[in-house]
Formats: structure tokens, C-alpha cells, sequence
């Protein structure tokens, strides 16, 4: 079985792939260093070896980020973009730095508003005011906002 960076378990416990009792039969690298090879011939193969292993960390590695990508790009697709316009009634969430010493554990709202969007700006932030034009927290990226329906 493959892990998404394309090697096997084994090969990434062990630095290395594992030996099959039909591989003793047949003559494979492993195989011919137990059975005591002429040191030369061994260090050469040695350093084969750790030719291979670089360009298998190599591989495995892009073989990460191509996957990284594709659940990147498959969460995206899910991803419910939020915009608002200025004037928009939001509720923002309530940040864990922002809780001074409320102790409701999980009976306590997650949401705090509503608010008033006054700026946006290009980068995806929002800056909110309560609708009294009192309280002015600090921009908000719009993943913390959602609509509010009045």
C-alpha cells in the first residue's frame, strides 16, 4: 500500500525497501551484500545506493506537494466564498483573545454582533463597527464574518 507520497510504509520506517523470500532466490542487491561481496564491489554498490535514496526523497517529496495541491484545490472547490459590501449587517466569531473571563464552556455563543461592515478592503479584510458607531474592534479577515439576516 502507498502513502501519498508515493513510497511504501516500509521504505519510510525503514530507509529502504523489504526483502521477499522470492527476492533471495533471485539475486538483488540486498541479497548480495549479506552474502559478503568483495568489500570494493560492496562500497560501490553502497554508494548507489545512496544515489537512489536521494532521488527517492526527492520524488516522494514532490509527490507530497502534488498532493498537498489536489486537497488544496478539492477544499477550495467546497469553499463558500464570503463577500460583503459596505453597509452589510455580519457577526463576527469570538476570537479565544478577545474572552475576558467568561466561563459558559461550550453553552457560549460562538458568534457576537451584529455589526456594521464600514471599509473593505482589497486583501479580503473588513473593518466593522457596532451599529451605534461605538465599539471599532480591528479588521477582520472575512472568515470570521458571516451574514447577518435582520
Amino acid at each position: 500500500m502507498c502513502t501519498p507520497t508515493g513510497m511504501t510504509l516500509y521504505s519510510l520506517v525503514y530507509r529502504g525497501e523489504e526483502v521477499l523470500p522470492l527476492e533471495i532466490q533471485i539475486a538483488s542487491l540486498c541479497v548480495a551484500i549479506h552474502k559478503k561481496l568483495v568489500e570494493d564491489e560492496a562500497a560501490k554498490l553502497r554508494f548507489k545506493e545512496l544515489d537512489s535514496l536521494e532521488e527517492k526523497r526527492l520524488q516522494a517529496l514532490q509527490n507530497l506537494e502534488a498532493y498537498q495541491a489536489r486537497m488544496s484545490r478539492a477544499f477550495d472547490k467546497r469553499m463558500k466564498r464570503r463577500s460583503f459590501k459596505q453597509d452589510d449587517l455580519v457577526l463576527a466569531v469570538i476570537r479565544p483573545m478577545n474572552v475576558t473571563h467568561r466561563m459558559k464552556g461550550k453553552l457560549e455563543p460562538k458568534w457576537e454582533g451584529p455589526y456594521v461592515v464600514k471599509d473593505v478592503y482589497s486583501s479580503g479584510a473588513y473593518r466593522i463597527i457596532s451599529p451605534d458607531g461605538e465599539y471599532c474592534p480591528p479588521p477582520l479577515n472575512g472568515k470570521f464574518l458571516k451574514q447577518y439576516y435582520a
